[in-house]
């Protein structure tokens, strides 16, 4: 019977345990889901407001009774997912693992007009028929870099170019282009002080080794500046003229991933573009973007780490620091650590 009683103790204790957890990770989620979010920013497209491995603080309560603003910085889902067409299933994606989180300054709200213009060779945005003064933008010019050591990628090209040629017929010449269209993929372009050396970078830590010098073919981009020295840039300030994505027309809305396009908003609709115009995918490639996709406003930085790597695992600090221990804490910008977002 002493056994049996103590049996039923444990079990007991152990439903308690359950129980105590449920509910903590119960109320863990709802905090998450409606009280506050931490992001880390994956791309460059709010640079040199938001830099690449820095953590911020969102505030996703306030947004629930009062919209975003002008000028905001806020977080929302990614436009372009696929969500399922089962309801429960499309709760799980949007509240608890599916899009990634994106990050874009509000320039548009609903009701209003945007429009793209290019004036003296330079982009402009003007709203409801007021040019905007967007002391925000990206000053900076945009240096190609390689994102991994350029040896390695071109053996990995070639290896992945010789893989893909066992399988089709074609001579020595198709494996290069094929491995020249794979490099593409792994050119990253940073921001960049023209005035200070690779080892000074205020943004980015800069090796030498990967800038690049030749670009592939397959990779031209309109408005990238050649140095004298035969480095990439994208100058700032440069309009976005010619696209590879096609044009969609809304009525008299339209746009088609350039700096040249004109939107009346409806209800609940914004319009999201990045600090960094040069390299922001937003809404001049995807149109105008829903309220129920926006769900917080980015308002603090915790910290900054200058972590680059396109490795999903590398973006966890921790697994950065086990991997590198030394190196770790000479990527930190210690400069940039516990301030307010604009």
């Amino acid at each position: 019977m002493a056994g049996m009683r103590k049996q039923r103790q444990a079990n007991a204790g152990f439903l308690a345990t359950v129980k105590e957890l449920v509910v903590l990770l119960l109320i863990v989620f709802i905090i998450r889901t409606f009280g506050f979010g931490l992001y880390q920013v994956p791309t460059g497209s709010m640079e040199t407001t938001m830099l690449v491995g820095e953590r911020f603080f969102a505030d996703k309560f306030t947004i629930l009774y009062n919209k975003p603003q002008h000028g905001e910085i806020i977080s929302f889902n990614d436009p372009l997912f696929k969500y399922s067409s089962n309801y429960f299933r499309r709760l799980f994606e949007e509240y608890v693992y599916g899009p990634m989180n994106w990050t874009k300054r509000v320039i548009g709200m609903p009701g209003d007009t945007i429009k793209g213009v290019v004036e003296n060779g330079k982009p402009v945005v003007y709203r409801n028929g007021q040019k905007l003064d967007e002391p925000y933008l990206n000053k900076y010019p945009l240096l190609a870099i390689w994102v991994e050591d350029p040896e390695k990628l071109h053996e990995w090209a070639l290896h992945e170019a010789l893989t893909y040629m066992r399988y089709q017929e074609g001579a020595q010449e198709e494996v290069e282009k094929i491995a020249s269209r794979l490099l593409c993929s792994k050119i990253d372009f940073r921001s960049y002080d023209p005035h200070a050396p690779y080892n000074q970078q205020p943004f980015y830590r800069v090796s030498e080794k990967r800038v690049i010098h030749v670009i592939p073919q397959d990779c031209a981009e309109q408005g990238v500046t050649v140095t004298p020295d035969g480095r990439l840039l994208k100058e700032p300030g440069v309009a976005i003229t010619v696209s590879d994505f096609p044009k969609v027309q809304r009525g008299a809305s339209y746009w088609n991933g350039t700096d040249e396009f004109y939107v009346e908003l409806g209800d609940n609709e914004y319009w999201l573009m990045g600090d960094n115009r040069r390299g922001s995918h937003d809404c001049r490639v995807f149109g105008p973007v829903p309220q129920r996709l926006i769900h917080g406003k980015i308002i603090f930085r915790i910290w900054s780490l200058d972590s680059s790597s396109k490795s999903w695992l590398d973006s966890w600090w921790i697994i950065d620091l086990i991997k590198h221990p030394i190196d770790f804490w000479s990527r930190l910008r210690w400069s940039r650590f516990f301030q307010r977002v604009h």
